[in-house]
């Protein structure tokens, strides 16, 4: 509904779906046309092809051409494949843990920083050397790192009197999997300190010193102070980093290649394995759709914490 803004001494105004708009100015949509049709180009052809092969038996190596249609049988072989369910319980581990360690120590160092330190600025400045580095980058870091004959960690651990002998970090399947969460959360925790951060700036000093007075301790300052002003930006970060961790790929890739013995194999990883590796596109397909259906539920719950915040404004 677009409704005429005619108020004295004013230009005339459109108002459309709750925003004011120039009524000179070309329709929203319009401007908007050079992105939709690149959208469409880079993403949509893509999708509705992977949704055409889904229901397919398509092979990487005979052609799509030569494909047999066979409905839903892809998507219910999925839903009972005990390897794809253990994918979404690696994936689903993966990205609850990686992102609860990132969301308490993100909120720790922002806290840190937020304090009249000596050089916080500098500090500050250093917080986003990690997230600033690609992850292919801080994935054969970490590998180094882990490496078992002359990885840096375990020099460090021998020479402390912690082991006894070199270890293969990324070669043990009880702690392959933790190893990538370590490495994934050196990398992404400054981006929920940052997002924390930020929302700090918006906390009176006054509160602080008027909730003191009171008798509030430094917990009580943070639960009825803090924690309502950062609660929705952390919020957006979690959801955020969640969607990220849930298609996580490259890290896996090139620390663990899916290893060992499957222990690090997550969703994502196993769609490749599914569509390049055992040539099957089309359950290939139908995999990475149902990996869409679980992204799209955290899309709408950001979609709507954004539409919160932008109503409380």
């Amino acid at each position: 509904m677009t409704v005429t803004d005619t108020t004295s001494g004013a230009a005339p105004r459109r108002r459309t779906l709750g925003r004011v708009w120039p009524a000179g100015a070309p329709p929203p949509l319009l401007l908007l046309a050079p992105l939709i049709l690149a959208m469409a180009a880079i993403v949509g052809y893509p999708f509705i092809q992977t949704v055409i092969l889904s229901f397919t038996d398509a092979r990487l190596l005979t052609g799509f051409n030569a494909s047999r249609w066979v409905g839903l049988e892809n998507f219910a072989y999925a839903l009972t494949d005990p390897e794809f369910r253990a994918a979404v319980g690696r994936t689903s581990y993966f990205a609850f843990v990686s992102v609860g360690i990132e969301v308490v120590l993100g909120v720790a160092v922002a806290l840190l920083l937020n304090q009249d330190l000596k050089g916080r600025m500098l500090f500050r400045a250093l917080l986003i050397v990690p997230w600033a580095v690609p992850t292919i980058v801080n994935a054969l870091m970490w590998r180094l790192i882990y490496q078992p004959d002359f990885g840096a960690l375990n020099a460090a651990l021998t020479q402390l009197g912690v082991l006894s002998e070199y270890r293969s970090w990324l070669g043990d399947d009880a702690v392959a999997m933790n190893a990538i969460i370590f490495a994934d959360v050196w990398k992404n925790y400054s981006l929920v300190a940052m997002i924390v951060l930020a929302a700090l700036q918006n906390v009176r000093p006054e509160l602080y010193e008027a909730a003191r007075i009171e008798g509030a301790n430094a917990w009580q300052c943070f639960r009825h102070v803090t924690l309502p002003v950062i609660m929705l930006p952390l919020t957006i970060a979690v959801i955020l980093r969640l969607i990220e961790a849930l298609k996580v790929f490259d890290i896996v890739y090139v620390m663990t290649r899916g290893g060992p013995a499957n222990a690090t194999k997550t969703i994502s990883f196993f769609v490749y394995q599914e569509s390049f590796a055992f040539n099957r596109v089309g359950s290939g397909a139908s995999y990475a759709l149902l990996v869409v259906l679980m992204a799209m539920v955290l899309v709408l719950v950001y979609v709507r914490m954004l539409s919160k915040a932008e109503a409380n404004q």
